[in-house]
């Protein structure tokens, strides 16, 4: 490259990927092979070419709580004679709520119960009991998809020890199904109120502290089920997160106004932090990923007159301008190729 070629400092990026703001600087040292400039005359400031993984993130607004709420609703009729408190844990065995004082206990299934299960029902709705009867301590029974006559003698002890009628047989409402532990978000109903089936009872959520974001349905792409995300929490800090949940939210429009959608996607904490409540948070979605570049800091980049980048590489003789194919601009830093390059190389930081 010959001398007097003209190159000039890139100082700053506007986007992703986006170089702006040149100022042009004229008669830049650039040492021919063999002809560098003498020693002492290279850059003031340097640093070196790294090898790392280049992450772009995109930052969203969301909100700190428990998620979703479900809705519990009365299976029977009858007077509420007890609820839970609100924010209550309730797990598996244990009382949603009371009607005419007789408990409804929670347990952990995917499928609703819809039937009575009586000695001679078949089916996923009997396994799924079972294995509940079985994980609170009943023995006696085969864990299968048959309702027998052993499994009718075991839910007759569990309803001696829930203090109701003893008839070997389950009613669906009796019983209420959740995925797992669940938290009492709100009470919808009080003591001696006297409900009809269908009745709203409560309000649950999961036991765990999620980050959900709102977005747009043009940054659908952020949205990654399984992938990790960044959490600027309220303090400060931050923690990973992983995306668990991506939902599409159709909100009606009013009056004339058309329907909205957008993307709902659910967090949550690799970490759950301590003593954490609803509140604000910042969501880092990654936009790019690079594993294994070569990065310098944005300001070593240096605009050539001719098009394009380059690098004043230093080396023990002088400086030489090397020029180069940028990629991602992440965090201050741009990906880099080029012949000759490598980790550890030193180059210039012009000023």
């Amino acid at each position: 490259m010959s001398r007097g070629r003209a190159a000039g400092v890139v100082a700053g990026v506007l986007t992703v990927g986006a170089v702006a703001a040149v100022v042009t600087v004229i008669n830049l040292p650039a040492a021919e092979s063999g002809d560098g400039p003498p020693a002492g005359s290279g850059p003031a400031e340097t640093t070196e070419i790294t090898k790392e993984t280049l992450i772009d993130r995109e930052s969203h607004d969301g909100t700190l709580g428990h998620g979703d709420t479900a809705t519990v609703a009365a299976r029977g009729s009858g007077t509420v004679t007890a609820l839970p408190a609100g924010g209550a844990i309730v797990t598996r065995g244990q009382a949603l709520y009371r009607l005419d004082n007789k408990p409804v206990p929670l347990l952990y299934g995917t499928l609703p119960a819809y039937r009575t299960l009586r000695p001679g029902v078949e089916g996923a709705d009997v396994l799924q009991f079972e294995k509940n009867l079985r994980a609170l301590g009943y023995p006696g029974f085969t864990v299968d998809d048959e309702y027998t006559s052993a499994t009718a003698a075991a839910v007759e002890d569990w309803q001696d020890d829930l203090g109701i009628g003893e008839t070997g047989r389950v009613v669906a409402g009796q019983i209420a199904y959740a995925e797992g532990p669940v938290r009492v978000d709100s009470l919808s109903s009080e003591r001696g109120a006297v409900v009809q089936p269908g009745t709203e009872l409560l309000r649950t959520t999961g036991t765990s502290m999620v980050a959900t974001v709102p977005l747009d349905v043009e940054d659908q792409r952020l949205a990654r089920d399984g992938a990790t995300v960044e959490i600027e929490l309220p303090d400060g800090g931050t923690t990973a997160g992983r995306i668990t949940e991506v939902e599409t939210v159709v909100e009606p429009g009013e009056g004339n106004q058309e329907d909205t959608t957008r993307i709902e996607v659910t967090i949550a904490f690799a970490k759950t932090p301590k003593g954490l409540g609803e509140a604000a948070v910042s969501v880092g979605f990654v936009s790019s990923k690079r594993p294994d570049v070569l990065t310098v800091p944005v300001p070593a980049l240096l605009a050539l007159a001719e098009g394009g980048y380059g690098l004043e590489v230093v080396e023990a003789g002088g400086t030489r301008v090397v020029p180069v194919r940028t990629g991602l601009f992440a965090d201050g830093r741009v990906e880099v190729s080029g012949a000759g390059l490598r980790a550890g190389l030193t180059v210039g930081m012009p000023s």
